[in-house]
Parts: C-alpha cells; structure tokens; sequence
C-alpha cells in the first residue's frame, strides 16, 4: 500500500505541472490582449488606418459609428500633422473606389494632406479609377485639384507621363478640362506631343472658344513642335490656369510649417486661399529654391546625364547633349553650373518652364504686407529675390514672369518692404513700347516717389537710370549687329523699331526730368537727390556717342539751374562735365547731318537750347553776368537791388560762386600770407588768374576743366596772361 501510496504521488506531480503550464499560457494571453488594448488606446490612428484599409465595398455607411469614429481620427490627424505617404496611397484607394461611400470620398479627397510626400503609385491608381467611370463629376474634379495641389510633392513622374495618353483623354470632359489641360501641361515633354493631340485640342478650342488653358497648352506644344502647331499664338501669354488649390492650401500650409525641420519642400506651383478684395495681406510660405533632382527615376533607361551630377564647367561641356532638364525648374535658379546649361542651349521650353514656376511663386505665394510681422518671412523673400537678381544678371537679361509680378506689385507697393531687390528688378525690366509705360511703370512710380523720403527718391533715380543703361547697351549691341528692328527680349519674338526705341527712351528721359525737377523743389534741392539727377544725365548727355542712338534730350530748367547754383563743388564739376559732353555729342551730331551719313536728325530745339544753357554757364561763371535780360534767369533790377549785395552780377564765376568760395580763400590765403583783409578780385589780376585756374582744376574738377578750355579757349598752362582773364561786368 506504501508503494501504491508512492506511486500515487508520482503520478500527481506532472499533473500539476501541466496545469501550472497552461495556468502560464493564460496568463501569458491575457497580457498580450492587455498589450494589445494599450497599444490600441495609445495609437488610435493605427487602428483607424487599418480599419479603413479594411472597408469593402457594400459597407453601410449611414449610421456606422465606427466608421464614422475612424474618419474623425484620421481627419484630425491629418489636418494637424499630415499624412505618411503609405496613408495617402490607402485613403485615396479608399476614396476613389467609393467602397465608403460618396460623401466620404469627397471628405477623405479635402482631408488628404501630405506630411513628407506622395507616391506616384497612388496617383496612377486614382488615374485608373477615374477610367472607371464611376465618380460622380464634382468628385472627379476634385482628385484633378488636388493632384495639381500636390505635384511638388509627388516623388516620381516616369510613371504618371507614361500615362499621358489616359490623362489627355479626359480634355473633352468640358467641367474637367482646365484641370486637366494644367496637369497635363507640368507633364508634357517633345515626345508627347502628335498631331493627333494637337487636331483634338484644336477641334475642342472651336467649341469653346480661345480658352487661357487651352491656349497655354498648345504655346507648350508649339515650343516642342512648331511645325505641327501653326496657330498664331499671342507672343506673351498670360497665365492660364486659376487656383486649384484653396480646399488644401491653408491645412497644407501648416502642416509644412510645422514639419519644416524634417523635411523642406517647395510649394512653389501652389497657390494662395482667395482672399477678400479688400484685404492685401497674404502669408508669405516657402519662398524657398528648390534642390536640383531629376525628372526620372534613378531606375529608368534613359540614358541622361543629371545636372545635380555635375561638378565642373568641363563636365557641362562633355555632356552637354545628354543633360535633361530637372523635375523642378526653379532648381536652375541655385546652381552656377545650372544657369550655364540654361544660357549655352537657349532651350524656350526651359525659359518656358522656368517663367511659369517663378511666375506662380512671386505672384501667388509673395508677401505683399506680413500678417504676423515676423522677421524670418522677410529674410526669406529676400532670399529668394536677391537668387533671382543673380540669376538675371548672370543671364544678363530679366524674367518675363518677374515683369509681369512687378507691374502688379508695384500698385500695392509701400515702398518699404524689401526696398533695394525691387528696385533692383525694376531696374532689370526690359525695353517696352512707350504707351506701356504711363500705366505700368510711371503711375505707380510717382504715387511713391512724390509721398516718400529724399532717400527713397534718391534709389528711384538710381534704379531709372541703371533702367537707361540697360536700355542703351542692348540698343548699342543690336546696333552693331546690324539691325533696325531691336529684339526685346532674347527669348520673346517681339520686336521694336528704332523709333519706337527712341520713343520710350524719350519717355523715360522726361518721366525722369518731371521726377527730379519736381523732387529738388520739394526737398530744397537736396545734395544727395541732386547727384544722382546728376549721375542720370551724364547717361543721358553720351546716348549718341557711347550707345550710337541718334537722340539728344537736354536737362529740363528744374535740373540745369540747381545744378549751376549748387552749394557743393561736386553738382557744379558734374554739371560742367555734362555740358561739356553734351557739346561733344552735339558737334558730332552736326557733323554727321551735313555729311549725309544719318538717317535721324537732331531736332533744331535742341541745340537752341544746350546754346541757351551754354551761354548761361559761361556768363554766370567766367564773365560774371549771370542775369542776363531775355534769360530763364532774369531778375528786375529792383528785386536785385534789395538784397544790398555788392556787385550781385559776379556772385557766380569762378571765385565768388558758393562751391567754389572756400578755394579761392585758400589760394588767397597762400599768395598773399601777410595781408589781412581779403581782397578776391586781386585773383583776377595778371598771373594769379592763371595759378587760381591751375589750382582750381588740380583739386579734381574735370568737368569743369574740359568745360572751361572747351568752350572759353582758356588753358592754364598755355594761354597768355592777357587772354587768360576772364571779362568783368563795368
């Protein structure tokens, strides 16, 4: 019985292990469910995901709290963080099908907010289901929107152009067809341009009519293929697509604000949410150049040789041939290497390319007026306009989508925000037909110049005049190659006729004298306003030497006479060289008219009045007569004799004229040390008139050196004593 007892126990004790096992096992279950729940409850936007991954088609949409509870989560998710791009691809395959329903497939399409990118897998999908058939159209229209919305964003392109036929079939869907000829458009490349899509657009363009979209899609086709598009296409086409984008632009926005340390992207094709007619203020978003990437997968067998692989300038010419332009055109806008490519090719595609994203980023996403006043959104625009003046002046020649963004710029303008790049721009706006140039450029110029400090009139002037001389050198180069008709722009088929030319010149030059003229009378004659005035007619007074353009435009009085009754010595030496090349170039002119070897002729009112300014200058300064009867400057005798200054006719020659006064003190000073009461006409006598003029003309007055000896004979070194004298008043 002991041994049974023994054996009894033996047999009890596996028993107990067996069920401390399966105790364990339960236990270990019951924790992993326990997990599980926590997991869930700490990552409710997982199980959202996979719940809505999971909905099939036939699901009772009306009344489900669950799927509703799921949709919020999402939702909320994405409007404050964004989406990953493998949620993008689940929810737009959610949306689209339909399997939700089809007032959730419009909410997922306004909820779907990138955090990094988009796969080009799930918008090929979408494409797919919309050949389908099943959409309604309003849900259509709304996938198109929100493709273009996020094209930036989208990784790769090969596959999305490698569907450009099932893409372009949709043009003669009437409500989807502005969408579609815009997607179609940042798509398009040579090889997708056939006469087959040239005649449908064409047959489309004659039921509805010369739409901006249509138009925009066939100058694209046309700068690939001008042989299969003969239309006649304006030479400028304006912008034709609208805003796609208001649904998604303020959450996309944010989003990227905040995930801006993670990843930067470039919202440069986005546009800004509609604002009120009444509101100019717009949040400045990335104003950001984007990095060099290619157009193609890293995979694809084309045989390219990327820009963002070149190192040196000997790389671009050995490849020169295989080089394809990058997914972003702006990326050309931050590499040297870049804009050389853009400049030896002349490729009107990429000008084509470039002009409608930078287009899109200084006229939808600039800040006009900062809504939040920060710092960082202004140093940003200035960025992003100082790459640009760099890229112009490498080019050496201005944006067209940069003019357009400043003529309208410039009407809401205070004049403050980000004052020197533009009027940098402005500087760099190319040659335009003269009954442009009221309406865009002087209105709005002289609304700001007449209301803003002397230092703001001073970089107008400045800006005006490096307009001029931009103006001038192409002139100068057209000239030379032989031309008449002057190109306005390297890339713009737009010409102008020499006449024409001289006509906007003429506008500017008097635009320019109203401004200055005007400027000095408002602000005492300033010094600083008064040198640059100064420094635009030494451009002027040379345009038919220096730039071989037959037009000779004199300073207005408002200009001359401030200038000649200056109180510093630089505004008169200036003066005296302005008049002096004006003679030069007036003397040449004559020449040539007589000769016969011009077909332009100088107008007879401009050498009547350089004499009248000549004798002005010579009177008031070497013959001590400044108020001459019949002159612009005559003043009655009486009003003379009321300022009780003693011989008030010699104030202004050489000696006793305020900016020169000081150095004839001096000079009095060191030939006569021992006398102390200063007599100044001594100076006039014998040979000390000879040393003034020396060392008046060695303190660095060239102008008014090669004025004196040009137009007096006078020659310090070489002239008699006798012939050297000036003449004085009895």
């Amino acid at each position: 019985m002991a041994e049974l007892s023994n054996l009894a126990g033996l047999g009890s004790e596996p028993s107990g292990e067996i069920d401390s096992f399966v105790s364990s096992a339960s236990n270990r279950s019951l924790r992993l469910v326990e997990k599980e729940k926590r997991k869930g409850e700490a990552d409710p936007f997982g199980l959202a995901v996979k719940y809505l991954s999971q909905v099939e088609a036939g699901t009772v949409v009306r009344g489900n709290d669950v799927l509703e509870r799921n949709m919020v989560v999402v939702e909320t998710v994405a409007l404050s963080k964004g989406l990953p791009p493998e949620v993008i691809t689940v929810l737009l395959d959610l949306a689209l099908s339909l399997n939700a329903g089809t007032g959730n497939c419009t909410r997922v399409l306004k909820f779907l907010i990138p955090a990094t990118v988009v796969q080009q897998e799930a918008i090929v999908k979408g494409v797919s289901w919309l050949c389908v058939g099943k959409l309604p159209m309003n849900a259509q229209v709304l996938f198109v929107r929100w493709v273009l919305t996020v094209f930036d964003l989208i990784d790769c392109k090969d596959d999305l152009r490698s569907i450009y036929g099932f893409i372009f079939s949709f043009v003669m869907e009437e409500n989807l067809c502005p969408f579609i000829c815009h997607l179609l458009y940042l798509l398009t490349m040579r090889e997708h341009v056939h006469p087959y899509r040239v005649r449908k657009l064409l047959d489309i363009q004659a039921k509805m009519g010369r739409q901006p979209f249509l138009t925009q899609l066939l100058a694209l086709y046309k700068v690939f293929r001008p042989d299969l598009v003969t239309l006649s296409l304006p030479s400028r086409v304006r912008t034709g697509f609208k805003n796609h984008n208001s649904t998604w632009k303020v959450a996309l926005s944010a989003v990227q604000r905040k995930n801006k340390g993670a990843v930067l992207v470039d919202q440069s094709l986005s546009l800004d949410v509609k604002e009120k007619p009444s509101s100019r203020k717009r949040k400045l978003h990335h104003l950001a150049i984007p990095p060099l990437s290619s157009a193609f997968d890293s995979n694809s067998n084309k045989k390219v040789f990327r820009l963002q692989e070149l190192c040196s300038f000997k790389e671009l010419l050995e490849n020169i041939h295989n080089i394809e332009l990058p997914a972003q055109m702006g990326s050309l806008l931050g590499s040297a290497l870049a804009l050389h490519y853009l400049d030896c090719v002349q490729d009107e595609s990429a000008f084509l390319r470039l002009n409608f994203w930078l287009g899109h980023s200084l006229q939808e996403e600039f800040l006009l007026c900062p809504a939040d006043g920060s710092s960082d959104n202004t140093s940003e625009a200035c960025r992003f306009l100082s790459t640009i003046l760099f890229s112009q002046q490498f080019l050496q020649e201005g944006f067209s989508s940069t003019e357009s963004f400043l003529y309208k710029f410039l009407s809401v303008w205070d004049g403050c925000l980000l004052r020197p790049q533009i009027l940098d721009l402005l500087s760099d706006i190319p040659l335009m037909p003269s009954f442009y140039m009221h309406k865009l450029l002087f209105e709005p110029l002289k609304q700001l110049y007449f209301t803003s400090t002397v230092f703001f009139k001073c970089s107008v002037i400045e800006c005006l005049n490096s307009m001029l001389v931009k103006w001038l050198t192409w002139h100068s180069v057209s000239a030379s190659e032989g031309g008449l008709d002057i190109s306005l722009n390297s890339n713009s088929t737009m010409t102008m006729t020499l006449s024409g030319f001289m006509d906007s010149v003429m506008e500017l030059v008097r635009f320019v004298g109203l401004l200055a003229s005007e400027g000095l009378r408002l602000e005492n004659c300033h010094v600083l306003l008064l040198n640059q005035t100064l420094a635009f007619y030494e451009t002027v007074c040379d345009m038919f030497l220096k730039y071989s353009l037959p037009l000779i435009i004199m300073p207005p009085a408002g200009v001359f006479y401030p200038a000649l009754f200056a109180t510093d010595s630089i505004s008169v030496d200036r003066l005296g060289y302005i008049m002096y090349r004006y003679r030069k170039n007036l003397t040449l002119a004559k020449k040539q008219e007589q000769q016969k070897e011009q077909t332009f002729h100088i107008s007879r009112n401009t050498y009547k009045e350089f004499n009248r300014n000549l004798q002005a200058m010579v009177n008031s300064m070497w013959n001590s007569w400044w108020c001459i009867p019949g002159s612009d400057i005559e003043i009655d005798k009486d009003f003379i004799a009321l300022s009780k200054v003693a011989e008030p006719w010699c104030r202004f020659d050489l000696i006793h004229h305020p900016a020169l006064f000081s150095y004839a003190i001096e000079f009095h000073q060191r030939c006569w040390p021992e006398r102390k009461n200063v007599d100044l006409g001594s100076i006039k006598t014998g040979k000390y008139w000879n040393w003034y003029m020396e060392f008046l003309f060695n303190q660095g007055f060239d102008g008014l050196n090669n004025f004196i000896r040009t137009n007096t004979g006078h020659d310090s070194t070489l002239s008699s004593q006798e012939d050297g004298q000036p003449k004085s008043r009895p």
